[in-house]
């Protein structure tokens, strides 16, 4: 994992460990390098499956992803979420609704 500069968001130096074998010979200041190591980061990371910190961390990593996307992808990840957020109010609401009705 690349350290951070408290300055910037993009990483600055990296870490010790497997990313430096990845890295032998290319340019560590490259902004497209820092990418790939993010990129490589990512796909290597272990998290905790099938508990409230994966799908937290998966939810994480979609934002992270959709910051990321231009054109089309964002423009996917932007109706995705509209529509996840319309069910999940049509469903409190209909859960509201059946609450009132049934016990006021």
């Amino acid at each position: 994992m690349w350290a951070r500069d408290p300055s910037s968001d993009r990483p600055t130096a990296p870490a010790v460990g497997w990313v430096d074998d990845e890295l032998i010979g290319l340019d560590r200041d490259d902004p497209e390098v820092r990418d790939f190591a993010d990129h490589l980061d990512r796909m290597h990371r272990e998290r905790p499956m099938f508990t409230v910190e994966g799908y937290l961390a998966g939810v994480r990593d979609f934002a992270d992803s959709a910051n990321r996307a231009h054109g089309g992808r964002r423009l996917a990840a932007v109706v995705l979420v509209g529509l996840l957020l319309a069910v999940t109010g049509f469903l409190i609401w209909d859960a509201l609704h059946f609450v009132m009705t049934t016990w006021l």
